[in-house]
């Protein structure tokens, strides 16, 4: 049974976050994680949330809201457009959401890469990050981010 301990502490990760310089959101259809990043955001853990994302190109749209979908009703062009709608339902400043609509093929590698030059190009010097993601998307999240970002310290933060 220790092989399946060290591969469950391996993928699933969990940190109580701090202050950071910005909350990243790395793409997908499930409004929890906007959910879970306005709260942090709420509570003052940073100003800046970078949701990343446009769509599979296999499916060749956004499908849409893959959960509570009664709360967050409509057609969205992207995952990106989707994750603001759902910050700015839950009280979000639009001032504070950044914009990366690009990420589609290679999934969490462009998510990660492309918001690097998001804010490259507004200057933003990431020291601190909270990644927001699926459990099971967490150890790859992380692993990606700080390949884009090496000298950024980062924290986990589950959507439950």
């Amino acid at each position: 049974m220790r092989v399946i301990d060290d591969i469950t502490n391996f993928i699933f990760v969990s940190d109580e976050p701090e202050k950071s310089d910005i909350i990243f959101i790395p793409g997908g259809s499930w409004p929890e994680l906007a959910e879970k990043a306005a709260a942090l955001w709420k509570e003052g853990y940073a100003y800046y949330i970078l949701p990343s994302g446009k769509y599979n190109l296999k499916v060749g749209c956004f499908p849409g809201a893959k959960s509570k979908k009664d709360t967050y009703p409509g057609e969205f062009d992207t995952e990106w457009d989707f994750l603001r709608h759902v910050l700015i339902k839950c009280g979000v400043d639009e001032a504070a959401i950044l914009k990366e609509n690009e990420a589609s093929e290679n999934g969490t590698y462009e998510n990660a890469f492309k918001s690097r030059k998001v804010t490259d190009s507004m200057g933003l010097d990431i020291k601190k990050a909270i990644i927001c993601c699926k459990p099971f998307h967490a150890r790859r999240c992380l692993m990606t981010y700080q390949w884009a970002y090496p000298d950024t310290n980062y924290w986990y933060a589950p959507p439950i």
